[in-house]
């Protein structure tokens, strides 16, 4: 119960913010729902005085559609049952003169459905709760003139017998089938232009009203009759078995806390009933479950049917885990944390080595950790959902925001690599490890385009990579062995590759998860500097594959294209070096042929440098070769870029 009672808190921590419509990252609205109150997405605004007077009816545009509404335990579950929201509702439910406007499907009667729903506004216009809109909206109703209006009004449209017509639509609902939410005009309200508040709360649009929205909770608490033990504070409260819905999303009905499965004995050999199953206060539910709706339209992210969501104590930001190096290090920067420039001088330059790509990143994560309290907490929760209906905790980790953060800087520094990328239309290398997103495209994707991505954007691919890499990188559990030895294969043929580009980020993903895994496992230390001490056979073998890379690549025409012998015959070379090392070394003649001397003589002497290293019998091993081969290939390609001044000479 701690997930809840993290909710919980986050709900009470930003209280304030309750039904305030904010922007959320893309524009669209974003709500922290007040307890007893859902969303719907309306599509007509029916516009009454105080005194219950029709004054008009327009479509809502689609981009204003999401309304907060007043809901009833019932009415925020239902699905093909009757029950009726107590204020806002469909035109079945509203217009007491809805059968005299449309043919119902099968005969059948909607009557029921609207006396339901004046019942229960009844109720709450003549408890001490009522409100002024409430009456309004009654007074209204209770003249059973709803639909006249919208059809005199042009809102709703009808065939010649003066039905309103099903084919029509608006936001791709059938017009018979809208629903219908209120403004309740006072006479400044259409003086000032119908948009000024008069005391902050007060507002003619009722799913703005915070004054409506304070008298419906009031009227609810005052409502509870049945008490129990909630088994998640202690207390005797209000207990709820009919949990919200539209968690990941608006149309989302996986349910995450149910107990109403009483055909295929979800608890029964257990629990004789469910209330001995699970009881939770449904004030606390609805704090939770509206905490978790907020937050994750706030900063969550979805992969298919895969949603994560992370979020601090206090809100304060902090790294996205599934982020590259680079994109934490330019998110920290434009953020302007240290807050004055003298401060800002303090984060290095980046210059595109390891070195300068490590300090960059220490200091991103010191300048996220210098903004947190002592008692700063992170909490990460994902959920999947198997089938519509319910939706399951697939990880929840409540850490504190400093181990958070030295988890993330263990990983990203664990598999610290040179990464290459396209930034700003610009090659670029960056110190660090790789997206989550990415490493899904560069291990299961293929070539379109000329760029490594999954086939047609394949969302349920990246959700299942995304499960298996969150454990590694929020726990410090190690890297599965199946993608490292996958990587481990694409980084060993590089002819199976259209582009360079695309290759190399193979190889340096091969080589982050190789550093990663031997650290883990045998304490082992290595940078992308070239360690010229090394004597590891598979090092070495590496180093020599990277020498004849160069040797032949020196060659090259300007403008020529093409796969070195070094490239064409990595995958052999893997597999059996010693065999292979002869077949590569016997076709290096003729392009040494073709260097100047000098350069010809620091190549040779560097092979015969390398070959000496070996010890006594590993060269004449053909055993094949495990990823350390990589690293010594990389560290070498890599020492090369730094020697052209060396090479001029």
């Amino acid at each position: 119960m701690d997930w809840v009672r993290e909710l919980c808190d986050l709900y009470e921590k930003n209280a304030n913010l309750a039904g305030q419509y904010e922007k959320g990252r893309f524009g669209e609205p974003l709500i922290l729902l007040p307890v007893f109150h859902s969303t719907v997405a309306a599509q007509i605004t029916v516009t009454i005085n105080e005194k219950g007077e029709f004054l008009r009816a327009v479509p809502v545009e689609d981009e204003e559609k999401l309304t907060v509404i007043p809901v009833t335990e019932k009415s925020a579950s239902r699905t093909a049952g009757v029950e009726a929201h107590p204020l806002c509702d469909n035109l079945k439910y509203l217009a007491g003169d809805y059968m005299d406007y449309v043919v119902p499907d099968k005969g059948k009667d909607y009557t029921e459905n609207h006396k339901l729903y004046m019942d229960g506004l009844k109720k709450w216009a003549e408890s001490a709760f009522s409100h002024e809109k409430v009456h309004a909206i009654w007074n209204y109703l209770n003249q059973e003139c709803l639909m006249r209006d919208l059809v005199s009004y042009g809102c709703l449209k009808t065939d010649g017998q003066g039905k309103v017509l099903k084919t029509i639509k608006i936001q791709n609902v059938s017009q018979v089938d809208s629903f219908v939410r209120f403004r309740v005009e006072k006479p400044w309200d259409a003086e000032e232009n119908l948009l000024e508040e008069k005391d902050g709360t007060e507002r003619p649009e009722c799913w703005l009203d915070v004054s409506l929205e304070n008298a419906y909770i009031a009227y609810c608490r005052a409502s509870w009759q049945q008490r129990g033990l909630s088994y998640l504070t202690g207390n005797q409260e209000q207990i709820s078995y009919l949990h919200p819905k539209k968690i990941r999303n608006e149309g989302d009905g996986a349910k995450l806390i149910s107990a109403n499965d009483e055909t295929y004995y979800t608890y029964r050999g257990r629990f004789s009933n469910k209330e001995e199953a699970f009881a939770i206060g449904y004030e606390d539910s609805q704090k939770a479950h509206n905490a978790l709706k907020w937050i994750i339209r706030r900063q969550g992210r979805n992969w298919n049917s895969l949603c994560v969501v992370t979020w601090e104590s206090d809100l304060i930001p902090l790294p996205d885990w599934c982020l590259d190096t680079d994109m934490v290090c330019d998110i920290y920067e434009s953020e302007d944390i240290w807050g004055d420039e003298e401060e800002s001088k303090k984060v290095p330059e980046y210059m595109g080595t390891d070195s300068r790509g490590a300090a960059r990143f220490q200091a991103a994560i010191a300048g996220y950790g210098a903004r947190l309290d002592v008692d700063s907490r992170t909490v990460l929760m994902a959920f999947d959902a198997a089938t519509t209906g319910r939706l399951a905790m697939m990880e929840y980790e409540s850490l504190d925001s400093s181990r958070y953060l030295k988890r993330l800087k263990e990983w990203h520094a664990g598999c610290g690599w040179l990464h290459p990328k396209f930034k700003d239309k610009k090659y670029f290398l960056y110190y660090g490890m790789a997206g989550v997103r990415d490493i899904a495209d560069i291990l299961y994707g293929s070539e379109q385009n000329g760029m490594l991505t999954l086939k047609g954007g394949n969302e349920k691919m990246y959700a299942e990579v995304l499960k298996r890499l969150l454990p590694c990188i929020i726990s410090g559990r190690p890297v599965p062995e199946d993608m490292v030895h996958l990587a481990y294969r694409k980084a060993s043929s590089p002819v199976s590759y259209d582009s360079r580009y695309n290759w190399e980020r193979v190889l340096a993903l091969a080589c982050s998860f190789e550093k990663k895994k031997r650290m883990e496992q045998r304490k082992e230390e290595w940078t992308v500097a070239l360690n010229t001490e090394s004597q590891d056979r598979n090092y070495l073998y590496g180093r020599l594959l990277a020498v004849a890379d160069r040797v032949e690549y020196r060659t090259f025409e300007k403008d020529e294209v093409r796969e070195t012998n070094a490239k064409r015959f990595m995958n052999a070379f893997s597999q059996q070096p010693f065999r292979t090392w002869k077949v590569i070394e016997e076709r290096l003649e003729p392009y040494f042929v073709k260097l100047p001397l000098p350069e010809r003589l620091y190549y040779e002497h560097m092979i015969e440098d390398i070959s000496w290293k070996f010890k006594e019998g590993e060269f004449e091993k053909n055993d094949a070769l495990n990823g350390l081969y990589l690293l010594g290939y990389h560290n070498q390609s890599y020492a090369f870029r730094n020697y052209a001044e060396e090479e001029k000479k």
